[in-house]
């Protein structure tokens, strides 16, 4: 059954608008594949969540940290986007995880047809969950959907509490915003609330956790979220089917 949600493409900060350009053009191809993928995703009943970032920010250590707790629970694939190498990917298999490198070459994010071409590399008919682990950075992943159920934006301490309003599509187009690094609080100038606040006042819906991967702070938290959200995504296509 086709999810009913806008492609997150779609989705322009209040105050913007769009015009009928190349680029328009282009994300109408990329969220007519995603949709195929969105599709593909409910018919085997694979939550799907698309992890977005800076670099540098903690994606692939969340992933190895997700893998480590989950791995006997759920079957998960990751999908990992780079420019070069495929460093993140060994990292995730080393503990346990099963990942593929996707190799963009130095495209500075993921589009559907990359997304789509590297699904033949899983049986998806045998996972509950599919992360796709975006390229670093939190300009160009915003406009691109890929088929995704959930987009999940980590914001690290190190960076600094104002990026909400900086790359503001991100964050609206994000249903969760993990705080990661929250070990770190103490030593740097960061604050939680202001940046919930900022992030709150683009997306009045997202969520927020606070975690850690040194210190296993949140983690049961995003955990719990992520059992979840798999939960409701097969008692909904139960029901539709």
């Amino acid at each position: 059954m086709s999810n009913t949600k806008a492609p997150k493409s779609s989705k322009n900060a209040r105050g913007t608008i769009t015009c009928d350009n190349t680029t328009i053009h282009l994300l109408q191809a990329n969220d007519f594949v995603a949709e195929s993928i969105r599709n593909q995703m409910a018919d085997n009943k694979v939550l799907m969540i698309n992890i977005v970032s800076s670099a540098g920010s903690g994606k692939t250590t969340l992933m190895q940290e997700t893998v480590k707790r989950l791995k006997d629970t759920i079957k998960i694939g990751i999908l990992v986007g780079d420019l070069e190498t495929e460093r993140d990917a060994d990292r995730i298999r080393q503990v346990g995880g099963n990942a593929l490198q996707i190799v963009t070459g130095g495209i500075c994010h993921l589009e559907a047809q990359m997304i789509w071409q590297a699904l033949k590399g899983f049986d998806t008919k045998d996972l509950d969950v599919l992360f796709v682990e975006n390229v670093g950075n939190l300009v160009c992943p915003a406009s691109f959907d890929l088929g995704e159920d959930y987009r999940v934006t980590l914001i690290a301490t190190t960076e600094g509490d104002d990026k909400p309003q900086k790359y503001p599509k991100m964050f609206l187009t994000s249903e969760l915003m993990l705080v990661s690094k929250s070990d770190l609080l103490p030593y740097l100038p960061f604050s939680v609330a202001a940046v919930t606040k900022d992030a709150r006042a683009i997306n009045p819906n997202i969520e927020v956790i606070e975690l850690s991967a040194m210190s296993g702070q949140g983690i049961d938290a995003w955990c719990d979220w992520l059992l979840a959200k798999i939960k409701e995504k097969k008692s909904a296509e139960e029901i539709s089917a």
